[in-house]
């Protein structure tokens, strides 16, 4: 019998299904807390936790995360050269810890404009290769002729092993800002990646399990995980793309809009006919205007985990993730003692960091370059939670505000853990979910209400009726993005005799998200549902992703003087000149099912087992009695990983 194996490592917890291969039925399902700094760690728990019979038959392992994603939004990528070769635009900033220009670069027809100025090169290598972790190359028309950004990188291999990216390697689109920035954010994540990655693969092989091993893709496709290693940017937002395939296939609907409540953050999105909608464009991420195709997505600070405090009797829900109080307690035994003995805080000082419920603990990360005042705070925090009263206590009561900030800073810098309360407790307090030590969060809802000025009760159905109504607002903004948000507050207020309808079932992902779809449907006209498993949802969706490989191949005319003769081939293995229309698209229609081929038999697909459709767009002018000044030759292949492991042929077959 054959089996897969979904991990999905989110801000939270780190997910772990399996599937049988023969008719696709979840036999196991287990969760477990991400643990930080050492990923490592919640992933062996997790798979600890699963029946290890079942596990021993595993031959496919696919796996999702918001590592890459989580970084680059926190700015906590590793710091990058980038090597701009020609003309760039020196105006723009660039997600770089260091920029530098040098001579160089094509025109459009992939002809060298100026020479490469190798000598600028090698100086800027041998200066800059002490501090940085990696470097990124982006040429002037470099998706036309790729001669100079590979030269650059055969230089830098020649003076250190640094990961070097090329920004042809990522996109054959032009944009030559996007580009740069995409090859650098890409070289940014690729230390990161290789933890992850070096994690899970050193873990299955630590089982002795002989596994082919995948990656989800923003696209919702999946890669083989070494490939993951040389283009990490790939996987950013590959935690929303798992959540809208897995409901798909836990809702048995290829069809739906899903609602994924993680402990962070929640993500709308939706799929059409088993098609999720990708973005035209390339996607946005920390700020940054990308070359990646992801799917398209809502999403809003709100989550299981989200910080809920009370300032001036209001109730405010997030933007910042907390340990819940109730999980709190289960982690450190003398948390409830601690809890219970806290100190009011004057309604006057109150705000984000400053409640009755706000404790602190140390992270594992090491503390390098703290300010002062970093530092002195720093060492009133250990590994057991202390309440921000306490460190209020130890120094300087007047100066909250400084240490308000302090905390801030220390809290972005992943040295400081805070716990508080949050919509999971308020959950335990109403009955609806019991995972964790309600009495914490009975302590926490009894402190926060007083501030509201409502009991414990009314308090707690409060937080939760701004949790939902902020779930209907992503939902409907998403799926009627033509309506202003603040018209969508408007309805959402009950206040006139009119609702939203979805004609599309909506799917809840996520942890206790049951517990929210009757509030989502007194709000909503919709199908509401929450299938079976829906609380490991990303990983099932990581496990269910199609290999799916496009490539784009631009033919056109070296030079329009004499447009039936001499024409170009522009793909991502180079430029090629041919002297015949035919021959030139022949030979784009071959490298393009090579390109397609080689892809899915990374995946473990072979070639009987993959689908291909290949598809040519021209552009003339109008009564062109020539070949087409343009030609689009794009090729795309189809395999299913889950397909291959039900036995149709050996899971080795096509390894790399």
């Amino acid at each position: 019998m054959h089996y897969g194996l979904g991990i999905d490592a989110g801000g939270t917890y780190t997910d772990a299904v399996i599937v049988r291969g023969s008719d696709g039925a979840i036999v196991d399902a287990k969760k477990s807390f991400t643990t930080y700094p050492d990923i490592q760690q919640g992933i062996q728990n997790v798979l600890d936790s699963l029946d290890q019979q079942y596990l021993k038959d595993v031959n496919l392992v696919s796996v999702s995360t918001t590592l890459s994603t989580n970084a680059l939004l926190e700015n906590t990528g590793r710091p990058v050269g980038l090597i701009l070769v020609g003309e760039q635009p020196i105006d723009k900033e660039y997600p770089a810890e260091s920029v530098v220009f040098v001579s160089g670069g094509h025109d459009t027809n992939g002809e060298e404009e100026y020479p490469l100025d190798i000598e600028a090169v090698i100086n800027y290598v041998e200066t800059s290769r002490s501090w940085v972790s990696a470097y990124a190359i982006s040429a002037y028309f470099g998706t036309r002729n790729s001669e100079h950004e590979l030269a650059v990188k055969s230089i830098i291999h020649s003076i250190t092993d640094l990961p070097v990216v090329c920004g042809h390697e990522l996109s054959q689109e032009l944009g030559v800002y996007e580009r740069a920035v995409t090859a650098t954010l890409n070289a940014q994540l690729i230390p990161i990646t290789y933890q992850f990655v070096n994690a899970v693969v050193s873990d299955i092989k630590r089982r002795g399990i002989n596994a082919r091993m995948l990656m989800l893709r923003c696209d919702g496709s999946v890669y083989n995980i070494e490939d993951a290693l040389e283009k990490p940017i790939e996987t950013i937002f590959s935690g929303p793309a798992a959540s809208i395939l897995g409901a798909s296939y836990l809702a048995k609907t290829d069809t739906c809009a899903v609602i994924d409540v993680g402990g962070t953050s929640t993500d709308v999105s939706a799929i059409k006919n088993g098609i999720p909608e990708i973005s035209p464009e390339g996607c946005m991420v920390g700020g940054w205007k990308t070359r990646v195709k992801a799917m398209k997505m809502e999403t809003s600070a709100l989550g299981g985990d989200s910080h809920v405090w009370v300032k001036d009797k209001n109730v405010y829900i997030g933007p910042r993730r907390v340990i819940p109080l109730c999980v709190a307690a289960t982690l450190y035994p003398d948390f409830i003692y601690r809890l219970k003995r806290n100190k009011m805080v004057l309604r006057k000082d109150t705000n984000e960091n400053y409640q009755q419920t706000k404790f602190l603990v140390r992270t594992g990360y090491e503390a390098i370059g703290l300010r002062e005042k970093e530092k002195e705070l720093l060492k009133l925090i250990g590994h057991e939670p202390v309440s921000v009263t306490e460190i209020t206590d130890m120094t300087d009561a007047r100066e909250i505000m400084l240490i308000d900030k302090t905390l801030d800073s220390l809290i972005n810098k992943r040295l400081v853990q805070s716990i508080g309360f949050t919509p999971t407790d308020v959950l335990h307090v109403l009955g609806e979910y019991e995972q964790w030590n309600k009495e914490a969060a009975e302590i926490g809802a009894i402190y926060l209400s007083k501030y509201a000025n409502m009991g414990k009760y009314e308090f707690c159905r409060h937080a939760k009726d701004i949790f939902a109504i902020n779930m209907a607002h992503d939902l409907v903004s998403f799926l009627i993005p033509a309506i202003p948000k603040s018209a969508i507050d408007e309805v959402l207020t009950g206040d006139y005799p009119v609702r939203f309808k979805a004609d599309i079932p909506v799917v809840l992902l996520g942890g206790p998200v049951s517990a929210y779809q009757e509030d989502l449907k007194s709000i909503i006209d919709a199908d509401v549902q929450v299938p079976q498993f829906a609380t490991v949802g990303n990983a099932v969706g990581a496990l269910v992703g199609k290999s799916v490989k496009k490539v784009e191949i631009m033919i056109k005319p070296a030079s329009l003087v004499n447009p039936d003769s001499d024409f170009l081939v522009f793909s991502s293995e180079g430029r090629e000149r041919f002297e015949r229309y035919s021959d030139a698209v022949d030979y784009a229609t071959k490298i393009g099912h090579s390109l397609v081929l080689n892809y899915e038999k990374r995946c473990g697909i072979i070639k009987e087992d993959t689908i291909i459709n290949v598809s040519k767009q021209t552009t003339s002018p109008d009564n062109w009695p020539h070949p087409p000044i343009e030609t689009r030759i794009t090729v795309v292949g189809v395999g299913d990983p889950m397909m291959a492991i039900r036995g149709t042929y050996n899971s080795n077959n096509g390894s790399s």
